[in-house]
């Protein structure tokens, strides 16, 4: 698929949950195209050690664009659900949940939720990065009263197709919210990596649209499968 098709081109329907995943710079794609309604949106952007070209003060600069571009691009009736992971670098503690919503008051959104999802077991040591990620939903207004409460702690992520994945859970969980308070059924991540939200919101019956830079993550996450039973029952 091609920068310059929209981003509701998908395959003909055949019936199943359909998946697309674009070869293409994240925030240049986000740029060229408009969020299709009944959209929302679930990723995880890079931390400052796979940017190699930045240093800290630039990944910063570029985190908070990216958090802006993708809450930009958002529809109104839409939700984006942001998975990360704080690290240390260079003596300092980076706290990525600060960061993502400094960038939501910037741009004026809401933080509907904040969900800790544990990276291993409490009490484990684990030196220079967190043992826990944030799981933040933001949306452009308020939110009513959730029809399905969730959990606020994740015992573990699930899952991960690499090390620095989204666990197949914690994505999970993120997909119930969608399914059950929004009227988004298609789950885009423009940092998709090896597809993880992906093949969980097909796995759930909703349609996916991915975006990588990398063309080995990008053909990884065209066949990476989950099924119901490995991301929790809905």
């Amino acid at each position: 698929m091609s920068l310059s098709k929209p981003a509701a081109a998908f395959p003909r329907s055949t019936g199943e949950p359909r998946r697309a995943v674009i070869h293409a710079e994240a925030l240049a794609w986000l740029a060229a195209h408009r969020a299709e309604p009944h959209t929302s949106v679930i990723t995880s952007l890079p931390d400052v050690s796979e940017l190699a070209e930045c240093d800290f003060a630039a990944w910063r600069s570029w985190f908070l664009a990216a958090v802006g571009a993708v809450l930009a691009w958002l529809p109104d009736d839409g939700v984006a659900i942001f998975f990360q992971t704080d690290v240390l670098s260079r003596g300092v503690w980076i706290d990525k949940s600060f960061l993502v919503l400094s960038a939501a008051e910037q741009s004026g959104h809401h933080l509907v939720w904040h969900k800790i999802v544990c990276r291993t077991p409490p009490g484990s040591l684990k030196a220079g990065r967190a043992g826990y990620s944030h799981l933040l939903c933001l949306a452009r207004e308020p939110r009513p009263a959730f029809r399905h409460p969730l959990p606020d702690v994740l015992p573990e992520a699930g899952f991960e197709p690499s090390q620095k994945a989204m666990g197949v859970l914690a994505c999970a969980l993120a997909v119930r919210f969608v399914l059950a308070e929004t009227t988004a059924r298609t789950i885009v991540d423009p940092f998709c990596g090896r597809g993880t939200a992906l093949a969980v919101a097909n796995a759930f019956g909703l349609d996916a649209l991915g975006v990588e830079q990398s063309a080995r993550c990008c053909r990884e996450a065209r066949t990476l499968n989950v099924s119901v039973s490995d991301a929790g029952s809905p």
